[in-house]
């Protein structure tokens, strides 16, 4: 009788796994490419953005440097 149990159970978790892959793909087929322009003037924008967080960063990294040394006497 536990054979049973288990051939069902296997049935179900494979049945489960092509419904996901099934509706995976449905959802796949929804999605909209961007085009070229798109995809140059999203790339760009991320692009100027993350330039703009390191140079923002850099100049704190550079004046919490000194302050620290100026704090702690480590510069001459």
């Amino acid at each position: 009788m536990s054979h049973v149990t288990t051939m069902t159970a296997s049935r179900r978790k494979t049945g489960r796994v092509r419904l996901f892959l099934r509706q995976v793909v449905a959802e796949l087929k929804k999605v909209v490419r961007p085009t070229r322009n798109e995809l140059i003037t999203y790339t760009s924008v991320v692009l100027v953005f993350v330039l703009a967080v390191m140079t923002y960063v850099s100049i704190l990294d550079v004046l919490f440097g000194k302050l620290v040394l100026w704090a702690f006497g480590g510069g001459s």
